[in-house]
């Protein structure tokens, strides 16, 4: 079921921040603030949050849909932060990759937009 996957993968994802937050305060250099944050609240409370989702509604997580919306995101969430990491170490000649991970994630969750109007009642 793709809302386990998605948790699961959220927490490794969390940690990895987690970790990366720590090592940062430690050294006292917070140059990749920017892509912790967006890896800890895209990759670790957002997608955790989808993937609850799927499992409190799991006629919603059964979808084809969701299995593609889900992969999207993690895929997103891993992309996007790695992105901004790159820019902010490398300069802007890398620009492309922040945008195409944050598109993916936008098309992730236009996806589950769709699947909540589409299995919540009101």
């Amino acid at each position: 079921m793709i809302g386990s996957l998605m948790m699961r993968v959220s927490v490794v994802i969390l940690l990895i921040g987690l970790v990366g937050g720590i090592a940062m305060g430690v050294a006292h250099d917070f140059q990749l603030v920017a892509a912790h944050a967006h890896l800890n609240l895209i990759g670790g409370v957002l997608l955790f949050l989808f993937g609850l989702y799927y499992r409190l509604f799991p006629e919603a997580g059964a979808s084809a849909l969701a299995k593609v919306q889900g992969w999207l995101h993690i895929i997103g969430a891993i992309a996007f932060p790695i992105g901004i990491a790159l820019v902010t170490t490398q300069g802007e000649k890398l620009v492309i990759a922040p945008i195409i991970g944050s598109l993916i994630v936008v098309a992730a969750v236009l996806l589950f937009a769709v699947i909540v109007f589409r299995t919540s009642e009101v």
